[in-house]
C-alpha cells in the first residue's frame, strides 16, 4: 500500500463538530477500502487568499493515508460530490512527518515567539524608505546632479562643446 497525505477545505458554515463527524465519514471509506487512516489533524478555521464557491473562510484538515489507490480515488470522487467540501488535494508521499506538521508547527512557533506574520526575520530595524531596486519615483539610486550656477554653469557651458571636438 502507499503512504498519502490528504488535506480537505471545508465550508465555513460547519461546525468544529461536524468536521470531526466529517473525518470518521472519510476515514471510513479509507477502511472499506482496505486502508487505514494513520493520523489526521484538524488546523482550523482559516481565512482564504479568494474565494471558493462564495466562502472566504474554510475549515482546513490532513489526513494520512496508507491505502491503495482505489481507495484513495472513491474519496476524492465522495469529496467532490459532498456539499461541505470545497477543496481536496491528495499528496503520495515517501514517508510520513514525524511530530506535528509545519502548518501545526508555525502556529505553535508564532504564538511562543509573540510574533505576527509580517516579522522580520533578520532582527534589523526597518529604515523606512523606499526599497532598492524599486520602481518608486525619486528613489534612484544614482547620485543626484547638482545646480550649477553663476560662472561655472557659463563655463561648464563653454567646456561641453570643446570636449565634444575633441572626440570627435
Amino acid at each position: 500500500m502507499a503512504l498519502y497525505e490528504h488535506v480537505f477545505i471545508a465550508r465555513q458554515d460547519v461546525s468544529a463538530a461536524q468536521v470531526e463527524t466529517l473525518i470518521e465519514e472519510f476515514t471510513k471509506i479509507i477502511e472499506n477500502g482496505g486502508g487505514s487512516v494513520k493520523g489526521h489533524e484538524y488546523w482550523g478555521l482559516k481565512t482564504m487568499v479568494y474565494r471558493i464557491k462564495k466562502n472566504r473562510k474554510g475549515h482546513y484538515v490532513m489526513m494520512n493515508i496508507d491505502a491503495e489507490s482505489a481507495a484513495v480515488a472513491e474519496l476524492e470522487r465522495n469529496q467532490r460530490i459532498h456539499e461541505d467540501i470545497l477543496r481536496n488535494l491528495t499528496l503520495k508521499v515517501d514517508a510520513f512527518e514525524e511530530g506535528p506538521s509545519v502548518m501545526m508547527a508555525n502556529k505553535r512557533d508564532g504564538d511562543r515567539r509573540g510574533g505576527g506574520r509580517f516579522e522580520r526575520r533578520d532582527d534589523k530595524p526597518h529604515e523606512g524608505g523606499p526599497r532598492e531596486g524599486g520602481n518608486n519615483e525619486g528613489s534612484s539610486s544614482e547620485p543626484k546632479a547638482e545646480t550649477v550656477t553663476g560662472e561655472a554653469a557659463s563655463a561648464t557651458d563653454a567646456a561641453a562643446p570643446a570636449a565634444a571636438e575633441e572626440t570627435a
